[in-house]
């Protein structure tokens, strides 16, 4: 039985659902991935991949752990598919301690275990240098140093790719917190290339693109998951969260609009660059005003 009973991590913020069983056998857990949760989960998982071309033959690929609902669907998902896939790639599932407490970190480690990842955990102590430097607004900086870790261990592992557990909800929420809250209409890509040349040749990948948040919870239910509840230590009692600002703002949204999330997806694939006042192209500004002159 897990140490934990009834934590389910929602991302960024600490919202506890309750866990009615304990795990099921690893044998069932990953059958209902292709059984009970094909449409759900499966097919949108391939969906995304094969849309966005994800993998290729020879990609050594770093699955990140959390210890979250959603890294650890991830994990499973990318098992799946290289026992069916044609194609030729190699796993790599790394999770980073930040600096969890005991309770997290044996959850972390307990879970992985039972559901069959063989994980590599290092450790980086990078809650404690945040709490440092960083006390006001540290979530910024947090996110910066933690992906930069990743990145280093990815390639010390010899991997060209990098597989992050976010999916549909995160890609909407990330939208429009980058419109109400920074003043810029900026889009969760599903991949990226690294842009720091230290990383050259490794690349960023978000298979849950079109996965839903809420057949991610029915997952990690229906199969007695337990997961970390809220693994930071910084700013659970110091800030309220942005993101479940959001959340609540869509759940609002959605009582009227039942395509809400369907519309703000669309947008970020028909930007009408036309009708826009201003952009940015590597770090290039444009202002309407360039053509307008030339008209």
């Amino acid at each position: 039985m897990s140490l934990i009973k009834g934590n389910l991590e929602v991302k960024n913020h600490c919202k506890r659902i309750e866990v009615i069983n304990d795990f099921k056998d690893i044998e069932d857990i990953e059958r209902s991935i292709i059984t009970k949760y094909r449409k759900t989960l499966w097919s949108k998982f391939i969906k995304g991949i094969k849309e966005y071309e994800m993998i290729e033959d020879g990609d050594k690929i770093a699955v990140c752990i959390s210890g979250g609902k959603d890294s650890l669907l991830l994990a499973k998902l990318m098992q799946e598919l290289q026992k069916h896939s044609k194609q030729n790639f190699e796993l790599k599932f790394i999770a980073m301690d930040p600096g969890f407490n005991e309770v997290n970190y044996t959850i972390l480690k307990n879970s992985c275990e039972k559901l069959n990842i063989d994980v590599n955990i290092f450790n980086t102590n990078i809650f404690n240098t945040i709490n440092k430097i960083a006390q006001d607004y540290p979530c910024y900086l947090c996110a910066k140093m933690r992906r930069g870790a990743l990145y280093n261990y990815a390639k010390s592992q010899g991997c060209n790719k990098i597989a992050l557990g976010h999916h549909y909800d995160d890609f909407i929420e990330t939208v429009l917190i980058n419109v109400l809250y920074g003043g810029k209409f900026n889009a969760m890509m599903p991949k990226l290339k690294a842009t720091n040349p230290k990383y050259k040749g490794i690349e960023l990948i978000r298979p849950m693109v079109y996965v839903r948040e809420n057949d991610i919870i029915s997952y990690t239910k229906y199969n007695g998951i337990q997961t970390m509840n809220c693994g930071c230590v910084v700013t659970a009692s110091k800030i309220s969260s942005k993101r479940l600002e959001i959340k609540e703002l869509l759940g609002e949204l959605r009582k009227t609009n039942k395509n809400i999330d369907k519309s703000i997806f669309a947008a970020t694939k028909n930007v009408q660059i036309s009708s826009l006042i201003g952009w940015k192209d590597n770090e290039k500004k444009y202002s309407f005003l360039d053509k307008y002159k030339e008209e």
